[in-house]
């Protein structure tokens, strides 16, 4: 099952949990320190919650969430196809999982993933101490557009 993903910055992340577990009826599936997520059945959405004080109530990144690797490589050979630009990022380590994914840029910088998480990780990411420092939550939105399609990239994530 694929279902959208929206992760957006919030200033007070207790505060936004409270709010969306009562919004969408469900608890987070996962809570780390200054992230959470819920993985929620209807509608079919993975709603990601960044903390992040000063930039609370804006949009981080957009995403599908998706079943397999395979179903990433489809979309990564889809995308070079119709000639948009792709970063691809196999392995990663990303809000709190390992993921294979490909990130695209929308015609006015937004930024959209098409993800597989492949397991869980103790880590918000593969830097040496794991937790992205509150002031740069910017990771989790994929690295800067690239002329060079299936670009790796190593630096960003989520």
């Amino acid at each position: 099952m694929s279902r959208i993903q929206l992760a957006l910055n919030v200033d007070d992340l207790d505060t936004a949990i409270r709010f969306y577990s009562r919004l969408f009826r469900t608890e987070p599936a996962k809570r780390k320190p200054g992230y959470a997520n819920f993985a929620i059945a209807d509608p079919p959405l993975k709603l990601v919650l960044l903390d992040d004080a000063d930039e609370g109530g804006t949009l981080n990144h957009l995403g599908v969430e998706v079943d397999t690797t395979e179903v990433v490589e489809a979309e990564i050979a889809r995308l070079t196809e119709v000639e948009m630009v792709t970063e691809k990022q196999i392995g990663i380590t990303c809000c709190f999982a390992t993921q294979n994914k490909v990130w695209v840029t929308g015609p006015d910088g937004e930024r959209w993933e098409i993800y597989t998480v492949l397991a869980d990780s103790d880590t918000f990411d593969a830097s040496p101490d794991g937790i992205v420092a509150e002031h740069d939550r910017s990771v989790c939105r994929g690295g800067p557009a690239d002329d060079q399609a299936d670009a790796e990239v190593a630096s960003s994530c989520c």
